[in-house]
């Protein structure tokens, strides 16, 4: 499975270079139409307008804009979910984790159907925010030349998007494993101790949407590229699906910075740890940060090499049977 990864790895790559130079000749267009709005006139243009709204209905109404974000949202969130998802459990996630004792029975069913039912949800506020976006009262701008500071504000903005995220994000996740709110919002995604990539929208429908907030609300305090916030939309989805996918390598230079899914893991395994989003900074600062097990050799990988030993050694002391059914039984329901 391992090579094949590394196969996928170097098609990514080469995918992201295209993606790329698309990304960066559309920025140089001089486009009214991008992000939220350039997909929202898209499906107007080719898909509602000549198979759904009666083209009496103007394209600019609030309630058709309202319910077009809201077909769109859904659409768009569960093809990432579904494309994304399917890709990273299929070539990235181990599934000798599966064999994990604190892998639940029928895991993986049970993570897609909890995020099919609450993204529908999660979406209602989210259409609110970018409806608010598609009528103008954010900051989002359309053409290189509206940028305070041409390319380069463009370029930083991506950067400071970042690390504003994953401020809000590792306070926000704090704050929901207070014992006040734990239990009643956050405590059904901890479901997944040993998280699969289906798991990464798996939340409570208030706890998924307090969790993206950051992401709608910076484009509101400060300038931001249209296309640049579409791109970031569509990135920390991948993001939060690649924290889950069992997939705890990290380059050596940037093991003690990016909050990985070896990171992630050991914030499901053992809850007050490892809050942050895509950085350890605030871990570290907040005095939350542990250092993954896997890193140490005591990650869920480790544990299934010894349960593996020790029921070989089983086998080899005549008690095979007994280890195998004591290994089983630790398997969570």
């Amino acid at each position: 499975m391992w090579p094949l990864a590394h196969e996928i790895y170097a098609t990514s790559n080469l995918f992201v270079s295209v993606v790329s130079s698309i990304f960066v000749s559309l920025l140089c267009e001089s486009s009214a139409e991008v992000a939220m709005d350039l997909v929202l006139n898209y499906a107007d243009s080719y898909i509602l307008t000549p198979y759904i709204y009666p083209a009496t209905w103007p394209a600019e109404d609030p309630f058709r804009q309202l319910i077009s974000l809201f077909i769109i949202t859904n659409l768009g969130g569960l093809t990432i979910y579904f494309l994304f998802g399917t890709l990273s459990y299929c070539f990235i996630f181990d599934h000798t984790l599966k064999k994990h004792p604190q892998f639940l029975e029928n895991q993986v069913s049970r993570e897609i159907k909890y995020s099919v039912k609450s993204l529908p949800w999660i979406s209602v506020p989210t259409v609110a925010i970018f409806f608010a976006e598609v009528r103008g009262y954010s900051r989002l701008y359309d053409n290189i030349e509206d940028s305070p500071y041409g390319w380069f504000g463009v370029i930083f903005s991506m950067l400071s998007f970042l690390f504003f995220t994953d401020m809000c994000i590792y306070w926000i996740h704090r704050f929901l494993h207070h014992k006040l709110f734990y239990k009643h919002l956050h405590k059904p995604h901890h479901l997944w101790k040993v998280p699969s990539p289906f798991a990464s929208h798996a939340f409570h429908p208030v706890d998924g949407f307090l969790q993206s907030t950051p992401y709608h609300i910076y484009p509101f305090l400060f300038p931001l590229h249209k296309l640049t916030y579409l791109g970031l939309y569509i990135f920390v989805n991948v993001w939060t699906i690649s924290i889950h996918d069992g997939d705890y390598r990290v380059p050596s230079a940037l093991k003690t910075i990016i909050n990985g899914a070896a990171h992630h893991t050991d914030h499901h395994l053992y809850f007050d740890y490892n809050y942050g989003q895509y950085f350890t900074l605030w871990d570290r600062l907040g005095g939350s940060f542990k250092n993954p097990s896997s890193f140490e050799g005591m990650g869920p990988h480790d544990c299934l090499r010894k349960l593996k030993e020790s029921q070989s050694s089983g086998m080899a002391n005549g008690r095979g049977d007994e280890k195998v059914h004591n290994g089983n039984s630790l398997k969570n329901k």
